[in-house]
């Protein structure tokens, strides 16, 4: 007996191990993440057979390193346990004279919950001091739904050229020479016809809560929709817009008609404050330029067409966010109390059902900040995923700008002429996220490119510049989120950019042509980046350069703004969206 459960012991155990071994050289061999699927594959069945849980790779996780959150209640709006942000280095509100140092520079640090004011590898004009102290709904809200795209061609498996469209710049290669990825990924084609779409089916309103102000916006939509064609400009070229004709005629509306209220309602540093450098430092100077602006900005909320929130998600997560805590109730709800209290003590919101507001956040966590009502209003934000949220055709994409000095937003703008860029295409920085690493394994070793993890930091960044300036492509993969400062980096040095980051919305899409003046390549076509590029034609490439460089413009922070900089853009942008949005009467 004893000998026979002890050979029955050992059989057992010899299939359990031969099973293991089986999956693991499976694994190993044929799946396209390594040893990082099985995991995946358990969290997900878990996730998938529990009541009300949010899959993996859901809204509640767009931070890596914030995972199965245990939510605590949120502080409310005004509590006395709110902890005020000390800037001990400066008033964040001033451009004053002097430096400003910077740590790591452009090649910017893994973005995580977890990272620290002090050594977050860029300075935000003030050595902030943390407060010691989600609502976890995947409610999608107006998002638009992930779709695979149709346009991938099934070819002989023994070719390995991309498939390229003769007219865009979105390369893909045939569907059975790419390891499998269940993941869906709406390609930049297909975010064209959504916006198109949504353009097309504006949210309306019941007649009888039309004003005067509503007129002027279905007005305005008919005189851009009707605008005459224009052939030449002196100021914007042709081909880096959807329709130039349209986009100056609305510009043109916009400086003569908009009228924006801005809320007084919140307390420092939340609202009404702003960081003027690093990272996220689009949020601030658009906040610091909008609250100073005189054409725009009205106190009759009775004649505004818009209403802005003036909060930085980027102070709200270092005064309330407790770290190491994995937690962020706290945050979402103090937001859903300021909502809650303007909607009590005012009428705007509820006419339009928060149609007409808007926000401008650049934090990575800003998508799952502003959710519930807030879904419902104009959000413009730099991590604009479509797979968290954002929608195409109502929010707004804010632009990831790493601003080195506020006093001088504009150092070190320029690059090198085509014919002194002898490298093919140039990465530096931190390996987080998925991407990354694959973009290293690729072609970290290839003698036409420079992709490396990160690059000796020297004063001012200038090897970092220099190697942009000296490459036709820039390579702008996503980190943890799809955002990255490096698709506005490339612009300011003269550099095609090269984007892989499926489902990013870029900026300014409202407007621009992006195809024209971007290559963007699938993240599952990293193997076949280099032959994707070198089937580039000089010519066509030489004209691409030459559309980001005037483009430029369109991306720069002047501390008194001029025509068609960054700060009327996203204006415009918001604008625009709303006009497009409200249906005739």
């Amino acid at each position: 007996m004893d000998n026979n459960y002890q050979f029955m012991c050992r059989s057992l155990l010899l299939v359990f191990a031969i099973l293991f071994a089986v999956v693991m050289v499976v694994q190993h061999l044929e799946l396209p993440y390594g040893s990082e699927l099985l995991p995946s594959l358990l969290l997900t069945k878990v996730s998938n057979s529990t009541n009300g849980a949010i899959p993996v790779g859901g809204e509640a996780s767009d931070d890596v390193s914030v995972r199965n959150q245990s939510f605590e209640d949120g502080l409310g709006l005004g509590s006395s346990n709110q902890t005020s942000v000390q800037n001990n280095g400066g008033n964040r509100g001033e451009l004053k004279d002097g430096g400003s140092s910077v740590g790591n520079g452009m090649q910017e640090r893994p973005r995580d919950a977890e990272q620290n004011v002090s050594s977050n590898g860029f300075s935000e004009r003030g050595n902030f001091s943390r407060p010691s102290y989600q609502n976890g709904s995947s409610d999608s809200g107006l998002a638009v739904p992930p779709a695979v795209p149709a346009s991938y061609t099934k070819t002989d498996s023994n070719l390995s050229a991309p498939v390229m469209s003769a007219e865009q710049n979105t390369y893909s290669v045939p569907n059975d020479v790419v390891s499998s990825s269940s993941r869906e990924v709406m390609p930049i084609a297909k975010m064209n016809e959504f916006l198109h779409q949504s353009y097309s089916s504006p949210h309306s309103l019941p007649s009888q809560f039309y004003t005067k102000v509503d007129k002027n916006l279905v007005d305005a939509r008919s005189h851009i929709e009707n605008s005459p064609t224009i052939h030449n400009d002196t100021d914007l070229h042709a081909p880096l817009y959807r329709n130039l004709s349209m986009f100056k005629r609305s510009y043109e509306i916009m400086e003569g008609q908009l009228k924006v209220y801005i809320y007084k309602e919140g307390e420092k540093p939340i609202f009404h404050d702003f960081i003027l450098d690093g990272i996220y430092s689009s949020e601030g100077w658009f906040l610091k330029l909008l609250e100073a602006n005189k054409q725009f900005v009205t106190q009759d909320p009775g004649e505004a067409h818009l209403f802005y929130f003036p909060f930085s998600s980027r102070l709200l997560q270092l005064t309330l966010y407790k770290k190491r805590s994995h937690n962020r109730k706290n945050l979402i709800q103090y937001m859903e109390n300021y909502l809650e209290m303007l909607i009590a003590k005012y009428p705007y919101w509820n006419r339009t059902d928060g149609a007409d507001h808007f926000l401008a956040a650049c934090h990575d966590w800003a998508p799952s900040e502003t959710r519930g009502r807030m879904l419902n209003c104009i959000r413009a934000l730099c991590n604009s995923d479509v797979n968290k949220g954002f929608a195409v055709g109502k929010d707004v994409s804010l632009p990831t700008i790493y601003v080195q000095s506020p006093q001088n937003p504009l150092r070190d703008i320029g690059g090198n002429p085509p014919l002194e860029r002898p490298i093919l295409a140039f990465f530096a920085g931190y390996m987080h996220g998925k991407v990354r690493p694959v973009l290293l394994q690729h072609w970290g070793n290839d003698p036409d490119m420079r992709i490396i993890p990160r690059m000796p930091h020297v004063k001012g960044n200038k090897n970092y510049i220099d190697n942009m300036r000296s490459s036709k492509y820039c390579i702008c993969p996503r980190g943890y989120e799809v955002n990255s400062p490096r698709v506005v980096e490339s612009i300011f040095y003269e550099c095609v950019p090269v984007i892989i980051s499926d489902n990013y919305v870029p900026p300014l899409f409202e407007v621009l042509n992006w195809e024209s003046l971007a290559v963007f390549i699938l993240e599952r076509d990293i193997p076949y980046m280099k032959n994707i590029l070198l089937s580039i034609s000089e010519e066509k490439y030489l004209e691409m350069q030459n559309r980001v460089k005037r483009v430029q413009k369109h991306f720069l922070w002047h501390a008194e703004p001029i025509k068609y900089d960054m700060f009327h853009m996203i204006l415009h942008s918001i604008w625009y969206n709303r006009v497009f949005r409200i249906a005739p009467v």
